[in-house]
C-alpha cells in the first residue's frame, strides 16, 4: 500500500516553486504486515490532503472580491499549459519511437499500390514539385552565378559496389551540396557575410551527423544513410533535426527510373524519403526556431553517382495523431489524409566524368529545392529570382554580339535574324564570310497591311495587321478579320515551342499567349462572361507559307513558323500606362477603373480564379463604339488556378503577400489595384531594385498613410477603399465586392451609368 502511495506522490505534477515533498529521499520499503498499522492509514489521509493543497495556485494571492469567472479563467490557463506540456512530451516520445524506415515503408504498400493504379497510364503517380517555367526562370537567374569548382566528384565510369566507390560518392555529394548552398547564398542573399550552413553525413545507428571524412575514417561508412544540409550550431556539433534544411539519400540505380524510362520510383526508395521527411517535420514542430516561411514542407533529394531527383513532402503535422503505442500506423494515416507528395523526374546531375552539370535540368531541380529550403530559414532573398533573371536579355545580347550573330535587336516582326558562324567563338574566332547562312526568307514579316492565317478548330481564319504595338516587354498587333474588316482585335504571336536559346521576352510571350489561352478557355468553360473581362476570339497555330511536312504522328515540320501559337482577343483599347503618359487619366477614370476592375475580379473569384499580375499595362480603357468608356482587366497569363501556380512579380505593383510568399491572399489583387490607382493618380513610385526594398517601401507607405492620402486627393471613396484593403492585406478574409461596387457606382458621374454598369458580368 505504502509503495503505491509513494508512487502517487512521485507522480504529482505542477508543484509550485519552492515546495518540495522530499519523496525521493524517503524509504518506503515496508512489509505487507505494515498495511494494517494506523500510521499507514494516517499517511494515506495525508496524501489525499496534500493533493488538495497542491491543487491551489500559490503563484497569486486569493482574489479580493474576485468572481468565479476569474477563477475559471485562471484554472483554464493552468489546464491549457499542462495540456500543452503533456502534448509536447507525447510529441517527443512519438519522435523517439519513430526510428525505423522499413516498418513505415512496409505499411505504405497498400497506399502505394492504390495511387499507382489510380495514375493509370501517367508516367508518374505524383505531381512534380516545380513547373518547367519556374525552372526556366531560375535557370536565367543562375546564368551569372559561379558555383565553386568541385574537388571530389563521383566517377560513374569506375563506379561499383565497392566501399571505395561508396565513400567517394558520399564525399562528392557533400561537396556538391556545399557548393550549391554557398553559390545560392552568395548570389541571392549575402556575398559578404559567411554562409550560415554546413553539410554533414547522417549515421543510421544514432541518427547523428558527422563529417564524411571523419565518419569514413572511424569505420562508419556502412552506417551512413544520408547527407544533410544544416544550420551552423557550434553547441551541437552532431546536428539537430530541427536544423536540417534538406537531406540527400544516396541510393544506387536511381538512374533506372530516369526521365524517358517507363519505370516509376520504387516504394522502398519513396518510403525512405517519406520517413526522413516526416522526421524533419516532426522535429520542426518541436523547435524553438523562428521560421521565416512555413516549416510544413520538407525536401529530400535522391541521388546516385550520376542522376538525382527531388521529393517534396508538405503537410500539417499538428493533424498527426500522436499515439506513442502505434507510431507507424498513425504516420501512415497522416500521409494518406493530410500529406501532399511531389516527385520530380530523375535526371542527370553529374556527367560520366563526375563533373556537375550545373545548367542541366537535373541539377536545376536540386538547386531550386535547396533555394526553397534556404528561404524557409533565411527568408526572402535580397536579390529575387526575377531581379537576376531580368539580366538574361542583356547577357544574351552580349553573347550574340560576341559571336557576330548579326542584329540581335527585336525587329518589327517580333523575331530574331541570325547569322551563324561555322566555328564556335569559345574555341577560336574565324571570320569566314563564304559560309554564312542567312534565314531571311524564313523570318516572319508581320507588317501593317500583311495578312496572317491561323488554324483554329480545323478551320483557317485570316487577319489583316492594322497596327504594330510594343509595351516595353513584347510586340503585339491590332488586326481585323479578313471577313469583317471593320472589327478590331488584339493579336498575339507566341514564341516557337522549339526555338533555340529563348530570350527573356519569350517567357513573357509564353504567359501572354499559351498560358492566357488556357485561362480564357477555362473562363469560357465555366461560363464567365463580363464586359470587363477579355474575350477569346480565336486561338491556334499559324499557317505558314509553302507545304507543311509535319509528321503524321504530330509535332512540327522544319519550317521556322510551324507550330507557332497565335491568340486573338477583344476588345481593343488604350492601356492605363499610356493614358497616364498622355495625361488622360483623371477623377472619373480613377473611380470607373476601380469599379470595372473590381467587377472583373468579382466575376472570376466566383470560379476561384485570381489575376496575379495587375499593373497599368494590363488594364485597358475601351472607348471605341461605346457610349461610355469602360475598363477591361487583361493579361491573365499569370492567373492562379491552383495552389502550385505562382503570380507574376512586380516590385511596384505586386501585393505584399505575393512578394513575401510567392502566393496570393484573398486581397492581393485588390492591393495591386490600389497601387495602380496610386500611380495613375500621380503617386510617386521609387526606384526599386530588390524585393527587400519593395517591401520596405510598402511598409512605409501604408504606415504613414501616404497611399490613402494621395487617393484622398482624388476621391474619398478611393481613400476609404484603400483603408479597407489595408485592413485585409495578408489575411484570409475575402473582399466584399458587392458593397464596394455599389459605393463606387454611386460616385461615377456619367449620366445613366448607374443603369448601365454591370457588376455581375
Amino acid at each position: 500500500m505504502i509503495k503505491k502511495l509513494a508512487e502517487e506522490l512521485k507522480n504529482l505534477e505542477s508543484l509550485p516553486e519552492g515546495i518540495s515533498l522530499g519523496v525521493n529521499d524517503c524509504d518506503f520499503s515496508v512489509s505487507e504486515a505494515d498495511n494494517e498499522v494506523p500510521a499507514v492509514t494516517a499517511f494515506k489521509n495525508n496524501v489525499s490532503r496534500m493533493k488538495q493543497l497542491l491543487s491551489h495556485d500559490f503563484r497569486r494571492p486569493p482574489p479580493k472580491g474576485g468572481t468565479s469567472d476569474q477563477e475559471s479563467i485562471g484554472s483554464e490557463r493552468k489546464r491549457s499549459s499542462v495540456s500543452s506540456g503533456r502534448r509536447s512530451r507525447i510529441h517527443r516520445e512519438f519522435l523517439s519511437r519513430f526510428v525505423d524506415s522499413q516498418t513505415l515503408t512496409a505499411r505504405l504498400e497498400d497506399w502505394f499500390e492504390l495511387i499507382s493504379e489510380q495514375s493509370g497510364q501517367k508516367m508518374s503517380a505524383f505531381d512534380v514539385p516545380f513547373e518547367l517555367i519556374e525552372l526556366q526562370k531560375f535557370d536565367y537567374a543562375l546564368e551569372g552565378v559561379s558555383f565553386q569548382q568541385l574537388v571530389r566528384m563521383p566517377n560513374a565510369v569506375y563506379a561499383s559496389t565497392s566501399d571505395a566507390a561508396e565513400a567517394t560518392a558520399h564525399l562528392a555529394i557533400e561537396d556538391f551540396l556545399h557548393a550549391s548552398v554557398k553559390g545560392l547564398w552568395e548570389a541571392f542573399w549575402n556575398q559578404d557575410d559567411p554562409m550560415p550552413f554546413s553539410v554533414a553525413c547522417l549515421y543510421n545507428e544514432n541518427l547523428k551527423f558527422y563529417q564524411a571524412e571523419k565518419a569514413i575514417g572511424n569505420g562508419k561508412l556502412n552506417g551512413l544513410c544520408a547527407t544533410g544540409l544544416l544550420l551552423n550550431n557550434p553547441r551541437h556539433p552532431h546536428g539537430k533535426w530541427d536544423h536540417i534544411l534538406e537531406l540527400a539519400l544516396l541510393r544506387p540505380h536511381i538512374r533506372s527510373v530516369a526521365a524517358g524510362s517507363d519505370r516509376q520510383l520504387s516504394l522502398s526508395v519513396l518510403g525512405e524519403a517519406l520517413f526522413y521527411a516526416l522526421r524533419i517535420l516532426l522535429s520542426r514542430s518541436l523547435s524553438t526556431l523562428n521560421f521565416c516561411q512555413s516549416p510544413n514542407c520538407a525536401y529530400v533529394l535522391l541521388v546516385d553517382s550520376q542522376y538525382g531527383g527531388v521529393v517534396k513532402v508538405e503537410g500539417d503535422v499538428d493533424k498527426l495523431e500522436l499515439d506513442v503505442c502505434n507510431v507507424y500506423d498513425c504516420s501512415v494515416d497522416w500521409i494518406k489524409k493530410h500529406c501532399k507528395v511531389s516527385v520530380s523526374p530523375i535526371d542527370r546531375i553529374w556527367n560520366k566524368l563526375g563533373n556537375a552539370n550545373w545548367g542541366d535540368i537535373g541539377a536545376l531541380q536540386v538547386l531550386f529545392a535547396t533555394f526553397h529550403c534556404i528561404v524557409q530559414y533565411a527568408g526572402m532573398p535580397k536579390h529575387s529570382i526575377e531581379d537576376l533573371a531580368a539580366d538574361h536579355g542583356p547577357r544574351l545580347q552580349t553573347r550574340r554580339v560576341a559571336r557576330q550573330l548579326g542584329d540581335s535587336r527585336v525587329n518589327g516582326h517580333g523575331l530574331f535574324q541570325f547569322q551563324q558562324r561555322s566555328v564556335s567563338p569559345e574555341i577560336v574566332e574565324v571570320p569566314d564570310e563564304s559560309i554564312q547562312i542567312k534565314y531571311e526568307e524564313f523570318i516572319m514579316k508581320l507588317e501593317v497591311g500583311s495578312v496572317l492565317w491561323l488554324e483554329d478548330s480545323d478551320q483557317q481564319k485570316g487577319y489583316q495587321i492594322n497596327d504594330v504595338v510594343h509595351n516595353n516587354e513584347m510586340w503585339y498587333y491590332i488586326a481585323s478579320p479578313v471577313k469583317d474588316p471593320g472589327k478590331s482585335l488584339f493579336l498575339y504571336v507566341g514564341s516557337h515551342p522549339y526555338q533555340l536559346e529563348p530570350a527573356w521576352e519569350d517567357m513573357n510571350l509564353w504567359f501572354q499567349v499559351q498560358r492566357q489561352t488556357k485561362i480564357l478557355t477555362v473562363m469560357r468553360q465555366k461560363g464567365l462572361s463580363s464586359k470587363y473581362l477579355p474575350q477569346l476570339s480565336a486561338s491556334g497555330r499559324i499557317v505558314h507559307p509553302g507545304r507543311c511536312q509535319k509528321p503524321s504522328s504530330g509535332g512540327n515540320c522544319d519550317h521556322p513558323w510551324c507550330g507557332t501559337p497565335i491568340l486573338v482577343t477583344h476588345p481593343v483599347g488604350e492601356t492605363v500606362a499610356d493614358m497616364v503618359n498622355a495625361g488622360g487619366f483623371g477623377l472619373d477614370e480613377a473611380i470607373r477603373c476601380c469599379h470595372d476592375c473590381l467587377s472583373a475580379l468579382s466575376s472570376t473569384s466566383s470560379a476561384d480564379i485570381r489575376h496575379g499580375d495587375i499593373r497599368p499595362e494590363n488594364i485597358l480603357c475601351v472607348k471605341s463604339g461605346v457610349r461610355h468608356p469602360y475598363f477591361v482587366l487583361v493579361g491573365w497569363g499569370h492567373a492562379i488556378l491552383e495552389d502550385r501556380d505562382r503570380p507574376a512579380m512586380s516590385l511596384h505593383f505586386s501585393s505584399t503577400y505575393a512578394l513575401q510568399e510567392r502566393k496570393l491572399c484573398s486581397a492581393s489583387d485588390a492591393e495591386s489595384l490600389v497601387y495602380v490607382l496610386y500611380f495613375a493618380c500621380g503617386g510617386a513610385l521609387p526606384d526599386l531594385d530588390s524585393v527587400e526594398g519593395a517591401l520596405q517601401w510598402r511598409e512605409t507607405s501604408w504606415s504613414r498613410r501616404l497611399i490613402q492620402l494621395k487617393l484622398g486627393e482624388v476621391s474619398t471613396v478611393l481613400k476609404a477603399f484603400a483603408d479597407y484593403v489595408d485592413s485585409l492585406c495578408g489575411t484570409p478574409y475575402p473582399i466584399d465586392y458587392d458593397i464596394w461596387l455599389r459605393r463606387l457606382r454611386r460616385n461615377i458621374h456619367d449620366d445613366g451609368l448607374g443603369k448601365e454598369a454591370d457588376t455581375s458580368g
